[in-house]
């Protein structure tokens, strides 16, 4: 009797004849075989599996041999059919990220500038137009001119009337540009509570005013930038961490509360740059998508917010040189250097609002020779 085949996994199936190539006896028949039987040789290539061909049968017509290879070949078969099942899924449903929130294929993508709630044609060819956009001016430094050093002297006397150790200038240059609140607990370290912390940020602010006097001075060239901006109707935001009292006190002194029609104070986010939140809140504020605001400031930390906003950033070269400020989209040492074609220039440029800047090339197949 020929030996029952074993079937217990892909690779652990036992030889037909006593082994690969080995000549075996019929103990039933009593007589040698002349013909070697061999177990079909598999081998995977890929995902597809080849059986080499089998040698010769016996003579004299016995079939149970055959009989049972090709069942062992059916099995292994079904086998291997169930295991890509098992591993690979049926359905593959990948959701591939291309940046346009509509349907793949679709060319032009859709332009956010649109807004299909506008029933007057006219409006909504203005809103897709270069000239459509928004202008979010910092306070200090590129409307009026600063003094980093009072910042610093200011929170160098409160560490000396909180008895807490004076901070170093690198710890200085990190806290600047945040919120009074958000420097003394995540950099500071001075407390966390909440009413300590509005006392000490609200004592450090007393502190630096009275080392200011109350005395603002417009920066050259600021006034007739906005007087130009104010004669095209481009609205104008106003983004500052001091205080709202604070900065409506100090705009009624320079006489320009009616140029910015929307003011962001220190009591209306939660934290200050480099986080885009006072940027981002600005541009709900004035109803402008963020690629269409342009920031002016001047410091490497606005331009890290206003990029993280998608918004494009022009810096006021009043503190740092221009040479440090080159991941700004354009630098100016004052804003009258600036045009409004500068301005259309820059929201005119392809950004994530319109898809990729460049379409797809597409392979050529070779044709067969």
């Amino acid at each position: 009797m020929v030996d029952s085949i074993a079937a217990t996994s892909l690779l652990g199936h036992r030889p037909l004849c006593g082994g690969l190539g080995l000549p075996c006896k019929d103990i039933s028949y009593k007589r040698k075989l002349s013909d070697v039987c061999r177990f079909p040789l598999m081998e995977f290539l890929g995902r597809r599996i080849s059986a080499s061909p089998y040698l010769p049968r016996r003579r004299g017509g016995d079939r149970l041999g055959a009989l049972s290879i090709k069942a062992l070949a059916m099995e292994l078969t079904k086998e291997a059919h169930s295991y890509k099942e098992e591993r690979i899924p049926r359905n593959l449903r990948y959701r591939i990220d291309t940046g346009i929130d509509r349907k793949p294929g679709l060319w032009p993508p859709e332009n956010k500038a649109d807004s299909s709630s506008l029933h007057n044609p006219l409006l909504r060819q203005e809103r897709m137009g270069c000239g459509w956009l928004g202008a979010i001016f910092e306070w200090e430094g590129v409307i009026i001119e600063d003094n980093p050093d009072l910042e610093n002297q200011a929170w160098l006397a409160l560490s000396q009337e909180e008895g807490k150790s004076p901070p170093p200038a690198f710890i200085l240059r990190r806290i600047e540009g945040m919120k009074n609140e958000q420097a003394i607990s995540e950099v500071l370290c001075w407390s966390r509570d909440p009413a300590q912390l509005r006392r000490l940020a609200s004592r450090k602010e007393d502190i630096y005013q009275a080392l200011q006097g109350g005395m603002y001075r417009l920066r050259t060239g600021s006034q007739e930038f906005v007087n130009v901006l104010m004669n095209y109707k481009i609205p104008m935001a106003l983004v500052s961490t001091r205080p709202r009292k604070t900065l409506e006190t100090a705009i009624g002194t320079i006489g320009i509360e009616s140029y910015f029609s929307v003011i962001v104070a220190a009591e209306d986010v939660y934290r200050g740059k480099p986080d885009p939140e006072m940027f981002v809140y600005a541009a709900q504020l004035l109803n402008f998508i963020p690629e269409r605001c342009i920031v002016f400031g001047n410091s490497n930390l606005t331009v890290e917010a206003a990029h993280d906003a998608r918004m494009k950033c022009v810096a006021v070269a009043s503190k740092h040189p221009v040479y440090e400020l080159g991941a700004a989209d354009l630098v100016v040492r004052h804003l009258d250097e600036l045009s409004v074609v500068d301005l259309k220039n820059l929201a005119d440029i392809e950004s994530t609002e319109f898809g990729p800047g460049e379409p797809e090339t597409e392979m050529e197949r070779e044709e067969d020779s």
